[in-house]
């Protein structure tokens, strides 16, 4: 099966042929460097990321540029707000960013260009559309001229009279069309500037990713991205822009992904329910995010809230606690160099042919429109498969036993891998989220970990009364024991 995907330029899927055989040039719009990211810039960085791993897991030579804007009108009101100069506010927010995306298991994308290193090309791709007859200067500002574009509207599949009535549009009496949009603007006060032909001034937002896509992809490449929210104006105007200087398609193949809603509700600053991407990290493992994110098809809403996040968490329990007791197993030191899929015993070979056929079934979903749901679903459709294969009474802890759990963790890591799920050491994934789901309750951590012990040692010493009396009370607190043959763990209700 090839890969497929939904291409919102033709609104069909189709299959991918990249321009040079083996290899994929992909541009995402990131982001405005003027604030804390929030949860939809994360919903955002995941798709991309999931995209980006999984054209190098099959194989692909991948470029993938990912931008910062770094002079805009938001920055620049933030800078006069705090007395400084727009570097140090988009530099301070770039870094935030690159915190929280490293964090929440983001890989850095190949190429992270930032607007004001390509002011120059700027100049240039504008210079070029004003002597094609698609732009025009009033007092220092460059309008583009939609109307002298023929494919305008083809992304969004609206055209220019349907636009004209159904934009919120911007009134400003030097354009020649309401629709026409700027490709620089005129220095005003207390802005910062650049030299150019039509006088000091600055670039506008669309011209950016023009110019940066182009510098790093060529005049023509594979995938451009983003939000759906993108489609228009901002990737409506980037075609007009880079078809209407090079007279050649732009992006072959467009992605965009589905919005983030709050409770049912679209996330937005008026509603007060924007969530920022490390307030959500505080609160649950970036992992149970990703997850949460990842069982909805790329191309959907999703729903943030409380109760889809819990399920979320209980996925990802049971993934790690099918890691963990297979690594209980594994920690007997076996030598498998003797073991091999030929010298296996029916029963273990089919269980073995069973985890081996996981990266399959993986493929299959995720060529289909990087059905990340699906592929879910398959993992989750192993991990029921290897828990029943060591929890049955006929189990035994043998090398070829042990060397097919051993297979199955590899696996689960592999596919793991592209979606960025299962990167933490089992242990070390539980710590993190029992504290994290005790700090919510308000909960003291020394303080359980202490009446743990304290239990502990009254069991050993056989002091059963004030055993029970010590689990009663963490129960009390919605803590949940699991005793083992030698520790106690534990987890939030």
């Amino acid at each position: 099966m090839a890969l497929r995907f939904y291409n919102t330029i033709t609104n069909k899927k189709e299959d991918f042929v990249p321009l040079e055989k083996g290899k994929v040039g992909i541009y995402v719009c990131g982001i405005t460097a003027y604030d804390m990211c929030h949860i939809g810039h994360a919903r955002s960085a995941v798709v991309f990321d999931v995209i980006f791993k999984y054209f190098k897991y099959r194989g692909f030579d991948v470029t993938y540029v990912k931008n910062f804007t770094d002079v805009d009108d938001k920055i620049i009101a933030k800078a006069n707000a705090e007395g400084t100069d727009i570097i140090e506010i988009s530099e301070r927010y770039i870094k935030e960013h690159n915190k929280d995306m490293d964090k929440f298991g983001i890989a850095r994308p190949t190429i992270t260009p930032k607007a004001t290193e390509n002011i120059q090309g700027m100049i240039r791709l504008v210079s070029d559309l004003i002597e094609k007859g698609l732009a025009y200067v009033v007092d220092g500002d460059v309008y583009y001229s939609v109307k002298k574009f023929q494919g305008y509207g083809k992304l969004s599949g609206r055209n220019i009279d349907e636009m004209m009535a159904g934009a919120r549009i911007e009134v400003d009496e030097k354009k020649k069309n309401p629709l026409d949009f700027i490709l620089w603007k005129s220095a005003k006060e207390g802005e910062p500037w650049w030299v150019s032909p039509w006088g000091r001034g600055r670039p506008g937002w669309h011209i950016e990713c023009s110019v940066m896509s182009q510098r790093f992809l060529g005049e023509t490449f594979d995938i451009h991205g983003g939000g759906r929210d993108l489609i228009f104006p901002h990737h409506e105007n980037e075609i007009a822009q880079s078809e209407g200087a090079t007279g050649k398609t732009f992006a072959r193949y467009w992605i965009h992904n589905g919005f983030i809603r709050v409770n049912q509700e679209k996330m937005s600053k008026s509603l007060g329910n924007i969530f920022n991407m490390r307030e959500a990290m505080e609160r649950y493992h970036p992992e149970v995010l990703r997850m949460f994110m990842l069982h909805s098809h790329y191309r959907s809403p999703v729903d943030f809230s409380e109760e889809s996040l819990a399920d979320a968490r209980l996925g990802m329990e049971r993934f790690y606690d099918t890691l963990r007791n297979i690594e209980r197993y594994l920690a007997m030191d076996v030598d498998f160099s003797a073991v091999s899929p030929r010298n296996l015993t029916s029963g273990d070979e089919e269980m073995y042919n069973k985890i081996r056929s996981l990266p399959e079934r993986f493929i299959e979903a995720m060529d289909d429109d990087f059905n990340t749901a699906r592929a879910l679903g398959y993992i989750f459709d192993a991990v029921r498969v290897i828990n029943g294969y060591y929890t049955d009474k006929t189990f035994k802890a043998t090398k070829e036993s042990l060397f097919v759990l051993n297979e199955g963790k590899t696996i689960m890591r592999e596919v793991g891998n592209v979606l960025g799920l299962f990167m933490e050491e089992p242990d070390e994934y539980f710590e993190q989220d029992r504290r994290r789901e005790a700090e919510k309750l308000g909960l003291d951590i020394d303080e359980i970990e202490s009446l743990i012990k304290e239990r502990w040692e009254a069991r050993v010493a056989r002091d059963w009364r004030k055993a029970d009396e010590i689990r009663d009370l963490l129960i009390s607190k919605k803590i949940i024991l699991k005793d083992m043959h030698d520790r106690t763990s534990w987890s939030v209700a």
